[in-house]
């Protein structure tokens, strides 16, 4: 008897102490198989983006009427005028997806990603500038990192090309009860003007070539607890899964003493 207890006590403690599984990011990669890198196209314009847009020119007096917000710098009077250093002119796209811009009035952009709107808005308007150079920076860029991450919330990248592991990264990495294999991507359609849902996987090196490798404006990731951190959440937030050890530990013992005396 006492050797039926004694094995089941390793038992128990063998499977209690299980190392947690997919703890590496990428580690399920089949490396006969060359991992090529999503391509990145850029953000694509959608109702309710905030557009800061600056038009530049050789003639600043030609240039203003196309900047709303206009602001001239001190340069150097010896050096050629080649155009005034200005704020950009904000312009909401609006639900059926048009700015209306100085001069040239309504622009369809819906869709667009900033290099084509920047090359449609400077073709039309040579029509009354001389190489005209339109700049444009999207001022809504914001994502959202939430569940089992050590500092969720919204987050503003300093730069539009973001990736999944680098919202991560914003977001203090995923904690040691995140399940990585299992991180939600919410992202609104304009297609079907609804959110949808994409499960993914950290744990699997192809993720790098998911169409959603890189993320957009408004984008939310969620990560979901693994099933220790689900199952101490529902029968007590307060017990961990040490203390739930330590109780398995103790009851064992205690059987143990009983049948020996």
């Amino acid at each position: 008897m006492k050797r039926r207890i004694f094995i089941l006590l390793i038992f128990i403690l063998t499977f209690s102490c299980k190392p947690k599984e997919n703890m590496i990011y990428m580690s399920n990669h089949n490396f006969e198989q060359e991992a090529n890198q999503a391509r990145y196209t850029g953000l694509k314009i959608k109702q309710g983006d905030i557009l800061e847009i600056v038009v530049s020119a050789f003639d600043d007096i030609a240039v203003k009427p196309f900047n709303l917000n206009t602001i001239t710098t001190t340069s150097n009077l010896s050096e050629p005028n080649m155009g005034s250093s200005t704020t950009g002119s904000k312009y909401v796209v609006s639900t059926d997806g048009f700015i209306t811009f100085p001069v040239l009035g309504k622009i369809y952009c819906q869709g667009m990603t900033k290099q084509q709107l920047k090359e449609d808005l400077e073709q039309r308007l040579k029509q009354y500038l001389i190489d005209p150079l339109v700049d444009i920076r999207l001022v809504n860029l914001n994502i959202s990192v939430l569940g089992e991450v050590k500092i969720p919330g919204s987050k503003t990248p300093t730069t539009e090309r973001i990736n999944l592991f680098q919202a991560l990264a914003l977001a203090g990495d995923m904690t040691d009860y995140a399940d990585r294999t299992k991180v939600k991507l919410l992202r609104y359609s304009e297609e079907s003007k609804k959110d949808s849902v994409i499960q993914l996987d950290f744990s699997d090196a192809s993720i790098v070539n998911s169409p959603y490798y890189y993320l957009q404006q408004n984008d939310i990731l969620y990560v979901e607890p693994d099933k220790n951190k689900q199952i101490a959440a529902n029968n007590n937030p307060n017990r961990t899964l040490t203390w739930q050890l330590i109780a398995v530990v103790v009851s064992v013992a205690t059987l143990l003493i009983r049948f020996t005396n």
